[in-house]
């Protein structure tokens, strides 16, 4: 299968720069994969599909202020760090894998101080993703620290800084971990989900940090050649019961994104139940789903594992025909973009 089977062309002023004033308000595209058909709604009008029984599974992930900007010890220059996950969190919490810019100027044996020396990290290795391990050393608490000095690691097609940040973050985030945002969730609001609930669906979480291996670029020219960096999950057990439960009566699972049908894919693929650990899972076109139903997602790069993966679920002809009608009816794309809901006329 090739990556240019993937592609797509979208107009510049596509690409959504800031977040919609309400989060309800974005758009909502809803796809009925077994018959092609499309509507145009509003996020806020989801309540209108909801099925009393279903269940919609979120991802609580918190996204960490992961973007550091300091300079190299003994005058080297101003360097980027952009923090991408702990390598041995519980043998060395002070131990992170990282990316850094400008990459050929930061080896081993470097320090890198922020802000002013409150913190340094210590270059110890590359890494095979081409980043670099690194021990940070401060006094102190890390958290504070981290909110005090970091940014929030914005996706690069974003050009203007957004003034709140909140907005690159759920209504629901809970658990620190994520360099970026499982974006399908900002949509919701806490009454939408209430919502929902007086529907008669049922809501569990899950924890996915979003990390390299969701935003990577593909550069094979085989979708098959591809490797998908690991990320940490865990699906807890009231949520591994939810699931059963509405499964056994005949419910639907309703995934919040992607990075909640990688982890809940990645369970049944081990059996299913409570999990934690790391997935390296890449689902693409002839991949079999086991638990997830209906999806909803936003609007995803040309290329992109996460175009692949909504590719495998509703067909990639229908995708990318459904891709240019958003375009042609003026929808905003990418992380602060509109939404598709990718269901069944069933």
């Amino acid at each position: 299968m090739r990556v240019e089977d993937f592609d797509y062309d979208l107009p510049p002023d596509r690409i959504a720069q800031v977040p919609s004033a309400d989060r309800t308000a974005s758009r909502l595209l809803v796809l009925y994969r077994d018959s092609g058909r499309m509507e145009h709604r509003h996020f806020r009008d989801l309540v209108d599909y909801a099925v009393p029984g279903d269940a919609l599974i979120l991802n609580d992930t918190r996204v960490i202020p992961a973007r550091l900007l300091g300079v190299k010890a003994g005058g080297g220059g101003r360097v980027e760090c952009l923090l991408l996950r702990r390598d041995d969190p519980e043998q060395d919490p002070d131990l992170w894998r990282v990316l850094v810019k400008p990459g050929r100027r930061v080896h081993p044996g470097h320090r890198l101080v922020f802000g002013d020396g409150a913190l340094e990290a210590e270059v110890l290795d590359t890494t095979e993703e081409g980043g670099r391990l690194v021990r940070f050393l401060y006094a102190g608490d890390w958290e504070d620290l981290l909110k005090r000095l970091g940014e929030m690691p914005l996706p690069p097609y974003i050009k203007e800084r957004t003034a709140d940040s909140g907005r690159y973050q759920t209504v629901y985030a809970r658990v620190p971990g994520s360099v970026a945002a499982p974006t399908a969730g900002l949509h919701f609001t806490e009454e939408l989900l209430e919502q929902l609930r007086d529907r008669g669906m049922e809501v569990g979480t899950i924890t996915l940090h979003v990390g390299l291996g969701t935003f990577r670029p593909v550069q094979v020219a085989r979708v098959e050649e591809h490797h998908m960096h690991a990320e940490y999950f865990r699906i807890p057990s009231e949520t591994a019961e939810l699931v059963s439960r509405v499964r056994e009566r005949g419910g639907r699972i309703w995934a919040v994104g992607t990075t909640v049908c990688r982890a809940l894919e990645s369970a049944a693929l081990q059996g299913w139940g409570p999990r934690e650990g790391w997935t390296d899972l890449f689902i693409y076109p002839g991949f079999s789903f086991h638990v997830v139903d209906r999806l909803i997602t936003n609007f995803h790069l040309p290329k992109s594992t996460l175009l692949m993966l909504v590719s495998a679920l509703a067909g990639r002809e229908q995708i990318l025909r459904a891709y240019q009608e958003a375009i042609e009816k003026g929808y905003r794309f990418f992380s602060f973009g509109d939404a598709m809901l990718i269901t069944t006329e069933s």
